[in-house]
């Protein structure tokens, strides 16, 4: 059967709104577009790839504005259910000195609402990779099982399987959560930790020895997300660490979301992950340098021209 999905992204997209101050000085939220597995959609879609989107949303105006997204972004959204009996998932974020507060509102979400029965299995078994979240194994046991179900049914129809291990410990306790992040870290093809929760989840610290943790797993290619000091690449017994491009940071909210998928789409092109790895650290910085997670998403074409300008820098 002919393959017509490069990646499937499956997990829970979530509206944000941010408080910001207005140009007369009060207070307003700003609605913005939310949920890593969708961020990782849009990045790979923006490089080219051809994307399939699995979730449930509500039937309500919040999930609309998704659906409205990821059409316009060319997402397949045939395995995207809607549910009338439960909400979308929102959340607010509130600035602070030290950083940025959240408040989430998603107990009871439709995405929490996921169960093995309640998938649309035919994206998942025409995808070349599935990517999947440890956020959506955490908001909830049947999602948790439709996670699991979707990996049987795209590794049955000889797909990859991409796994990001977010780690959010308002969502479960440490230790349950270090048990089915690495057990589903044993069964993925590529694995893509973050070195903050990767510290978290393995009790280690330098960078080596969580490298050597995870090719433990045997994957095919380990990303390690190290955020402004780039990635370190595993794969075919080789390691290498790509450093990051000079970026005027603004806010890193989508910088781990779009390495996964500008990664993901490189290597679905037949990019070695060394070289995907490099443009996935480029789209990674450059999206840093605008506000919220999606709209400062590079497309292929700004990546392209912002490797060759650090290039020619470098050399």
């Amino acid at each position: 059967m002919e393959r017509r999905l490069d990646i499937v992204c499956m997990g829970e997209p979530m509206l944000e709104f941010t408080r910001v101050m207005d140009d007369e000085g009060r207070s307003v939220f700003m609605q913005g577009f939310g949920g890593d597995t969708s961020n990782c959609a849009i990045a790979a879609a923006r490089q080219g790839a051809k994307v399939g989107y699995v979730t449930a949303l509500g039937t309500d105006r919040f999930g609309d504005l998704y659906m409205d997204l990821w059409k316009d972004e060319g997402i397949d959204v045939s395995a995207v259910a809607r549910d009338p009996d439960a909400p979308t998932g929102i959340y607010f974020i509130e600035p602070m000195a030290e950083g940025r507060d959240f408040t989430y509102y998603r107990k009871g979400s439709a995405a929490s609402r996921m169960s093995p029965d309640s998938l649309h299995s035919e994206p998942l078994s025409r995808t070349r990779i599935l990517l999947i979240s440890a956020i959506s194994q955490a908001i909830s046991e049947s999602a948790c099982k439709a996670v699991s179900r979707a990996i049987e049914i795209a590794r049955n129809a000889g797909a990859l399987i991409a796994y990001d291990t977010n780690l959010r410990l308002n969502l479960w306790d440490l230790e349950v959560a270090r048990r089915v992040i690495h057990e589903t870290a044993r069964i993925a093809d590529i694995v893509m930790p973050s070195i903050d929760e990767a510290r978290v989840l393995t009790g280690l610290d330098e960078v080596d020895r969580i490298v050597d943790f995870y090719c433990g797993f045997e994957p095919r290619i380990l990303a390690l997300k190290c955020g402004a000091d780039g990635a370190v690449l595993a794969a075919d017994g080789q390691v290498e660490a790509i450093p990051p491009i000079a970026v005027q940071v603004v806010d890193t909210s989508g910088a781990g979301d779009t390495f996964c998928g500008a990664f993901l789409a490189r290597l679905a092109t037949g990019d070695d992950p060394f070289d995907a790895g490099r443009h996935a650290v480029t789209a990674a910085g450059l999206s840093t340098t605008g506000y919220g997670a999606v709209n400062p998403i590079p497309r292929a074409s700004d990546v392209n021209a912002a490797m060759i300008q650090f290039d020619s820098r470098e050399g």
